[in-house]
C-alpha cells in the first residue's frame, strides 16, 4: 500500500458516518457569514463534522484578493483547529475564461480561445489562473468545458471550444496542463465538464435530452474527455445535467462508471454540477424523493454534491439506515475526495498569505497576455477590396452600434460581471448612485476594461474625427437611434459597426447558460441598423461581439469587411483596434461552422457521407446546404502558398506513425499567421466514417517571403473507431490526406494505406499529433 493509500485508509477508518457524509458535501462560503463577516458560530452549525468542498469565496462575493484569501484562511483554520479530524476543505471556483472573481484577469471567452488554434497560449492563460487562484487559497476550478457544440442555438456554445473533438481535446489538454502544473501541490485541480453529451441537447435547449447513439457518444462526445484523462491526467470530472436514453447522466452507472472509469480509465472524484443530485428527483422526476435521488447519484458515481450538502445529508443518511444503499459506496466517494486533498497538499499547506495575493492579480504582463490572446482570437471572415486594414490617418470614422462603447458586452456568461448580475442584479454602466442592500454598482468591480471605441480612439491619428453613436440597443425594437447612426456614417470615410449579443445568466441576455435562442440572426433591430448604415454608401466594417456563430447571410453578402471578435474580455477593444488598423494581422480560425440559416442546424464539417446534403438534390429547396463560413475558416492581410506534400511511409500498420510534411510560404507583403490544418478520411471502413476529420494543426507566423516546412507525426491509432462489435479498432485500407487552410479550403491531397489485420487499439490509442517546424 502506498503512502497516499495508507493516509487515506487511516482517515476513513477513523471517520464517523457524520464525518463521511460531510466530506462528500459542500457549503456556500457565504452561508458561513453573519453581516458579511465570517462567523465561528455559523461555522459550528455548518462545519461541525468537517466538509469536503467550500463553494466560491471569490466568485460569489465582491471581495478583493487579500480579503478573499483572509476568508479562506478563516474557514480552513476553523476546520483544522475546531473539528475532530482537522481535515481542510477544497475551495472551488470557476475559471472558464479567467478566474471568475474581482480583480482577476478577464481573458476572452472559451470560443474565442478556441479561435486562436494555439494551445500554447491557452496553457499560458491557465498558468495565470493557477497563480491567481492559489494566491487566494482556492484549489479546484470547475473548468474546462469539453462539450462538443454542434447546435449554436444552445446558449452555452460560447463556453465551449467548438464543434470538433480533436480541436477541443487539444485546447482541453493545454488548459488542464497549465492549470494543474507539474506538481498538483502547487496547482489547481481542473474539472473537465460536462460529461457527457450536454452540448447535443434536443432543440438546443439547456438541460434537454440528448439523443446520442452509443458509437457517436464515444467517438465524438466522450473523445475530448478521454484525451484529457490520458494525456493531461485531469484531476476531476463534472457530470452533465442532460438525460440520454431515459437516464439522467447524474444517475447513469453506465456513463459515470462503466464508460468514464471502466473504458476511459478515470480515477479521480466526480463532482456534481450544481444541484444535479436534487434535480434527479425535482426536475427529471427520477425516483420518489431526494433519498432515492441520493442513492441513484452515489451508485452511479457522483462522489461530491455541489454546491451545498442537501441530498447527501439527511436523505442519504435515511437511505443508509434503510439499507437502500451500501456504506461502501460512501467510503468509495470519501476515499476519492481525500486522495485529491492529499495530492493538492492541503494538509501540509492549508493557509495562504493574504498580503501577497494582490501582487499576482491583473499585472501588466497578464494584461499583455489577455490582449495577445484577444488579438489571436479574432477571425477575419470577409475582406473585399481589401477594405482592411484601415489607415490610422483617416479624416473621419463613424463608430456605431450597441457594442461599440460597452465594457459589459465584451464579457461572457462565465466572466465575473455576469455572475455579479446574477447575484446582485443588473446595474447600468457608470451608475454611481447608492444601491439598495444586496446590489452593487457592477462597473466599480470590473478590472479596467477597454471598449472598442476606446481602442479605436487610441489607435487613430490625433486629427481623425470620430462620430460615435450606438444606433440601437442590443435587444428591443426601438429604431429611434438609427437616423443618428445614418448621419454619422454619412460624415465618415468608413463606418465601423459593432453589433452582437449580450452574454450572461439573467433575463435580458441573449447568450449564455439557459439563454438559448430559436433564431440566429442579430437580436433586436441591429440588422436594420447595419442595413441602414450600409445604404449610405459609406464603406462598412462589421465587428461581431457575440457568443455563438450567428447566421448573417445579408451581412456576408453586402458588407465588404466582417470580423468576428467573439467575447474578447478586458483588452478586447485594443485587440479589435489592433486588427482594424493593421497593428496585428488577424490569424484566428473558426472553431465552428457558421450556418446560413437556423434551419440548417446542426451544420458541421465532419458529418457522415450521407449527411450535409439532401439526396438527390444536395441542397434545401430554399437554401444552400453549405455553411455560410466553414469550420477552420479565417482570412489574413497576407497570402500563403502550400507545396511539397510528402507522406511517409506509404503503408503503415496500426501501431506505426505516419509523417506528413508540407511547405508553407508567405507570398504576400506583410508578416502573418497561418493555421495549417491536417484532415483525414478513412475511405473504406466496416462502419460509416466522417467525410473528413481534423487530426492535426499548427499556427505559425511567417515573415513576408518566408517559407517553413510543417511536419505532422500522426499515430495511426488516431484513426481508430468503434466497429460493428463496439471494439475500438484500426482497420486496414486507404486513408485520404488533405492539408489546407480550412475544412473546405484544402490545398494539397494525398493518401497512405493502413496494412495488416484489424487491430484493437487499447493502450496504443493516441490523441495528439505532434507537430514540428523545419
Amino acid at each position: 500500500m502506498s503512502s497516499l493509500d495508507s493516509r487515506v485508509a487511516d482517515l476513513v477508518g477513523r471517520m464517523t458516518l457524520d464525518e463521511k457524509l460531510a466530506q462528500i458535501g459542500c457549503v456556500w462560503s457565504t452561508s458561513l457569514l453573519i453581516n458579511g463577516v465570517f462567523s465561528p458560530a455559523r461555522a459550528r452549525e455548518k462545519l461541525a463534522h468537517g466538509i469536503g468542498h467550500i463553494t466560491r469565496i471569490g466568485g460569489a462575493t465582491i471581495l478583493r484578493p487579500a480579503e478573499s484569501a483572509a476568508r479562506a484562511n478563516a474557514i480552513q483554520r476553523f476546520l483544522v483547529e475546531e473539528t475532530r479530524l482537522g481535515i481542510p476543505a477544497i475551495i472551488h471556483e470557476e475559471s472558464c475564461a479567467g478566474y471568475t472573481a474581482r480583480d482577476a484577469t478577464c481573458f476572452p471567452q472559451a470560443i474565442g480561445l478556441a479561435s486562436t488554434w494555439d494551445p500554447e497560449l491557452i496553457e499560458a492563460m491557465t498558468e495565470v489562473i493557477r497563480t491567481q487562484m492559489r494566491a487566494v487559497g482556492a484549489h479546484q476550478s470547475l473548468a474546462p468545458v469539453l462539450d462538443v457544440a454542434r447546435d449554436p442555438r444552445w446558449g452555452r456554445t460560447e463556453e465551449t471550444f467548438g464543434e470538433d473533438p480533436y480541436l477541443i481535446a487539444q485546447m482541453g489538454i493545454a488548459y488542464v496542463r497549465g492549470l494543474q502544473g507539474q506538481d498538483l501541490t502547487q496547482g489547481i485541480a481542473a474539472t473537465a465538464k460536462h460529461f457527457v453529451g450536454y452540448g447535443a441537447s434536443e432543440g438546443g435547449m439547456n438541460w434537454a435530452p440528448a439523443h446520442l447513439p452509443r458509437r457517436e457518444l464515444r467517438e465524438v462526445f466522450a473523445a475530448p474527455f478521454a484525451a484529457v484523462i490520458k494525456e493531461a491526467e485531469v484531476a476531476s470530472i463534472m457530470n452533465a445535467y442532460n438525460e440520454i436514453d431515459g437516464v439522467p447522466v447524474g444517475a447513469s452507472n453506465e456513463l459515470l462508471t462503466d464508460l468514464l472509469r471502466g473504458e476511459l480509465g478515470f480515477v479521480g472524484p466526480v463532482v456534481s454540477d450544481y444541484f444535479t443530485v436534487n434535480t434527479l428527483f425535482g426536475y427529471h422526476r427520477l425516483g420518489a424523493d431526494e433519498s432515492e435521488a441520493a442513492c441513484a447519484a452515489l451508485t452511479a458515481g457522483i462522489d461530491v454534491e455541489l454546491p451545498a450538502l442537501r441530498c447527501y445529508g439527511e436523505p442519504l443518511r435515511q437511505a443508509l439506515a434503510a439499507g437502500a444503499v451500501d456504506i461502501a459506496l460512501v467510503d468509495r466517494a470519501v476515499r476519492r475526495l481525500l486522495e485529491l486533498k492529499f495530492r493538492l497538499g492541503l494538509f501540509e499547506r492549508p493557509y495562504v498569505d493574504p498580503a501577497a495575493a494582490p501582487v499576482v492579480f491583473d499585472t501588466q504582463p497578464q494584461r499583455a497576455l489577455a490582449r495577445r490572446i484577444a488579438q489571436q482570437s479574432i477571425v477575419l471572415l470577409k475582406n473585399d477590396g481589401p477594405l482592411l486594414p484601415l489607415a490610422k490617418s483617416l479624416r473621419s470614422i463613424a463608430v456605431i452600434g450597441p457594442a461599440a462603447d460597452s465594457i459589459r458586452l465584451l464579457q461572457g456568461d462565465y466572466h465575473y460581471p455576469a455572475h455579479l448580475e446574477l447575484m446582485f442584479g443588473e446595474v447600468e454602466e457608470g451608475d454611481v448612485s447608492p444601491r439598495p442592500e444586496g446590489q452593487v454598482n457592477l462597473a466599480e468591480h470590473f478590472v479596467p476594461m477597454v471598449t472598442v471605441l476606446d481602442g479605436i480612439r487610441r489607435a487613430v491619428a490625433p486629427h481623425t474625427v470620430i462620430h460615435a453613436t450606438p444606433g440601437c440597443d442590443v435587444a428591443g425594437d426601438s429604431t429611434a437611434g438609427i437616423p443618428a447612426a445614418v448621419e454619422a456614417a454619412r460624415q465618415a470615410e468608413v463606418a465601423i459597426v459593432v453589433v452582437g449579443e449580450k452574454s450572461g445568466l439573467v433575463d435580458g441576455c441573449t447568450s449564455g447558460e439557459s439563454r438559448d435562442r430559436a433564431d440566429l440572426g442579430l437580436p433586436g433591430v441591429q440588422q436594420a441598423l447595419v442595413e441602414a448604415v450600409a445604404a449610405t454608401g459609406t464603406p462598412v466594417v462589421v465587428v461581431l461581439i457575440n457568443g455563438r456563430p450567428l447566421a448573417l447571410p445579408w451581412i456576408a453578402a453586402h458588407v465588404p469587411a466582417v470580423i468576428e471578435a467573439w467575447l474578447p474580455g478586458e483588452e478586447g477593444g485594443n485587440a479589435v483596434a489592433d486588427v482594424l488598423f493593421g497593428d496585428c494581422n488577424p490569424g484566428g480560425r473558426l472553431p465552428v461552422s457558421v450556418p446560413r440559416t437556423v434551419g440548417q442546424v446542426p451544420v458541421y464539417y465532419n458529418h457522415k457521407p450521407s449527411g450535409g446534403r439532401s439526396h438527390w438534390s444536395g441542397k434545401y429547396v430554399d437554401a444552400s446546404a453549405d455553411p455560410l463560413f466553414p469550420f477552420g475558416h479565417g482570412l489574413s492581410y497576407t497570402r500563403f502558398a502550400y507545396a511539397d506534400l510528402s507522406i511517409t511511409p506509404a503503408r503503415a500498420g496500426a501501431g506505426d506513425t505516419v509523417r506528413v510534411t508540407v511547405s508553407v510560404t508567405n507570398i504576400g507583403e506583410r508578416p502573418g499567421d497561418e493555421v495549417v490544418q491536417l484532415y483525414l478520411h478513412d475511405v473504406a471502413a466496416s462502419v460509416t466514417r466522417p467525410v473528413k476529420e481534423l487530426k492535426g494543426f499548427k499556427r505559425l507566423r511567417l515573415l513576408a517571403g518566408e517559407r517553413r516546412t510543417v511536419a505532422f507525426e500522426l499515430a495511426v491509432s488516431q484513426l481508430g473507431f468503434y466497429d460493428g462489435d463496439y471494439r475500438f479498432v484500426v482497420e486496414p485500407g486507404p486513408v485520404d490526406v488533405m492539408v489546407g487552410t480550412s475544412s473546405e479550403d484544402t490545398r494539397l491531397a494525398g493518401a497512405f494505406e493502413i496494412v495488416g489485420a484489424a487491430t484493437e487499439i487499447g493502450a496504443m490509442r493516441r490523441f495528439t499529433t505532434h507537430v514540428a517546424l523545419d
